[in-house]
């Protein structure tokens, strides 16, 4: 598939000092590319999936077909995130309840980022999080971590690439 065909996103919680953190992320299928993301203090919507959605939204332009894909927790589910899906002409798929393996490309991404991140501990603070964080998926994934799914090159590469096709 294109690039803004499909997106995927979940949460993830991360422990601080100060107490759970949450981590949002939208990456486009067609690259692996993590386009969108947030880190917050609460659950709320306004600060998980509509933050990273709308991230998302500001870095890339989805197709008039794009597919977007979630599981069913009710920052997923809410009107406030339907509404933003619906005013951007995206279709709605979320897993199986109970089903963890139908979002598995973003349960890949966590897990890589905590193995990676060597999250053995806690962050000290919302600061010190949200610094790794950055640097993580800004500086490391997505323009120099090679992914054996886009045939050993990095997200930025495949996204040139394709890019590129998609001009000629």
């Amino acid at each position: 598939s294109g690039l803004g065909t499909v997106w995927v996103s979940d949460i993830t919680y991360l422990p601080s000092s100060g107490g759970w953190l949450y981590l949002t992320t939208v990456m486009d299928l067609g690259d692996r590319q993590i386009i969108g993301w947030n880190l917050s203090r609460t659950l709320s919507a306004k600060a998980t999936s509509v933050a990273a959605l709308t991230q998302a939204l500001a870095r890339r332009r989805p197709t008039d077909s794009l597919l977007f894909h979630s599981d069913r927790g009710i920052q997923y589910a809410c009107g406030e995130f339907t509404r933003l899906l619906a005013t951007n002409r995206m279709t709605q798929s979320m897993s199986r309840k109970g089903n963890c393996w139908d979002n598995a490309p973003a349960e890949s991404f966590f897990k890589t980022l905590k193995a990676e991140l060597r999250m053995d501990g806690t962050f000290a603070s919302y600061r010190d999080a949200r610094s790794a964080i950055f640097g993580f998926i800004e500086l490391w994934y997505n323009r120099k971590r090679l992914h054996s799914a886009l045939g050993y090159q990095t997200p930025a590469q495949t996204e040139q690439l394709l890019t590129k096709n998609q001009a000629a």
